[in-house]
């Protein structure tokens, strides 16, 4: 993955799934690519965590207009 900008919390989750996924389904882990996943994986998480906050801050927000 590369580190792009990425708003739609569905989609990060997703794509952590699928990476949860394909180590579920390996019999074997080539250590390269299992790290590749692990670096794509903290990226989705990072970006997650962010997004998370901006959506808090938003419902804060109109609570606050409330």
């Amino acid at each position: 993955m590369t580190k792009k900008e990425n708003n739609n919390l569905g989609e990060l989750i997703n794509n952590l799934s699928k990476i949860s996924e394909w180590f579920e389904c390996q019999k074997e882990i080539d250590i390269e690519t299992g790290l590749q996943k692990i670096k794509e994986a903290t990226l989705l998480i990072k970006e997650s965590k962010k997004r998370l906050k901006e959506v808090e801050n938003e419902f804060e927000e109109i609570k606050k207009e409330l």
